[in-house]
């Protein structure tokens, strides 16, 4: 059992004075209510539902950062769902919706009103049973941020982030790889500002992008499991199952499961399509085999995850490249870069997705820049 608060502790790496933090989320005490921190980063702010869309928050929920490495502790209750947002230079703009639900900042409408801003969040949930928190890379990249976490028992918990030149060295990357790639480079005043996630530059661009991208792989995935079986461990109830391609669609008779081809879109955004089906079984196969396909290595092997290897993930020329370069950006590689970067091979295979979590945390700590 978890205390009802947890301290944070977020220090400021970047070379600026005027670097705000913002934590949202629900409070698991108070009936899932939308809850913000306040200015002080102790008090707590739950707004009441507005009347109209888009009414500006009551409350000043922008907590300063202070100098160059400097500290700030912040006090938050038990919050699922919860972000800590960080903005270098500039506020942020949150609006309410009748609810009330909070209306974030978006990178990928150009009306929103920190679309030029320089920000970037990472994600927890703190319940009665454990701290989990992770970066997240799923929408865009923009600034370093990384976390460590002391355990009640057992070595420090740490995510290193991206490296000081991650975001020059990911836009380079995509620059090299050309076609749409080079579309996900979002700048403002002629500099990069962030990269967008495939999804959400498909998204920016009016589904313009990456039109027929996997086409050709999925094809010739499908092809093949149309003549052998393909294994996938859903690594809970279900165990291994087997799956077969009948015309166009990928059954797992078993569990009653099964996967039409999937788009371009589909695969980037992972909830799509083929994808949509979260229930029972299908949910573990979607996971599984929506990381196949941005690591492209479905066709490497038939069996999944567990013959999976990192040094194999995205090698196909026809791969999730932005996934790619994320983590070789990253000090040590980790960071969600899709949704379903979490998924990795039994037995101690190696985590991409930069998590910690404990049941018992001792010091948790953020560090932005």
């Amino acid at each position: 059992m978890t205390p009802p608060t947890l301290d944070i502790h977020i220090q400021n790496k970047t070379s600026s004075s005027n670097v705000s933090a913002y934590i949202t989320g629900q409070a698991l005490n108070h009936n899932n209510h939308v809850v913000l921190v306040k200015s002080d980063g102790k008090s707590l702010y739950y707004p009441e539902s507005p009347s109209e869309i888009l009414q500006p928050l009551k409350e000043d929920c922008a907590i300063p950062l202070g100098r160059p490495g400097s500290t700030t502790t912040v006090t938050i209750p038990q919050i699922a769902g919860g972000r800590i947002w960080f903005s270098v230079d500039s506020r942020l703009t949150f609006l309410l919706n009748p609810g009330p639900a909070v209306v974030e900042p978006s990178v990928s409408n150009p009306t929103d009103p920190s679309i030029n801003a320089k920000w970037g969040f990472c994600e927890f949930t703190y319940n009665s049973s454990q701290l989990y928190a992770n970066i997240s890379y799923v929408d865009f990249v923009s600034l370093p941020i990384a976390m460590g976490l002391v355990p009640g028992a057992g070595p420090e918990q740490v995510v290193q982030g991206l490296k000081e030149d991650g975001l020059e060295r990911i836009c380079t990357g995509l620059m090299a790889q050309g076609g749409d790639w080079e579309k996900l480079i979002f700048k403002a005043d002629g500099k990069n500002l962030r990269v967008l996630s495939p999804n959400n530059a498909i998204v920016m661009n009016q589904g313009n992008l990456f039109r027929g991208y996997y086409d050709a792989y999925v094809n010739e995935a499908w092809s093949k499991y149309a003549k052998c079986p393909l294994t996938v461990d859903t690594q809970a109830e279900w165990g291994k199952v087997e799956g077969r391609v009948h015309g166009d669609e990928l059954k797992f008779d078993k569990v009653g499961a099964s996967f039409n081809k999937p788009s371009t879109g589909d695969i980037f955004g992972c909830s799509s399509g083929p994808f949509a089906n979260n229930a029972g079984a299908a949910g573990p196969l979607t996971a599984r085999i929506s990381a196949a396909l941005n690591r492209s290595t479905l066709l490497d092997n038939d069996s999944h995850p567990h013959k999976e290897k990192v040094e194999n993930y995205y090698q196909h020329q026809v791969t999730n490249h932005y996934a790619r370069l994320v983590h070789e950006a990253n000090k040590d590689g980790r960071g969600y870069a899709f949704p379903y970067d979490d998924v990795a091979p039994g037995g101690g295979g190696i985590d991409q997705s930069g998590f910690v979590s404990d049941g018992n945390p001792k010091t948790f700590t953020v560090i932005v820049g």
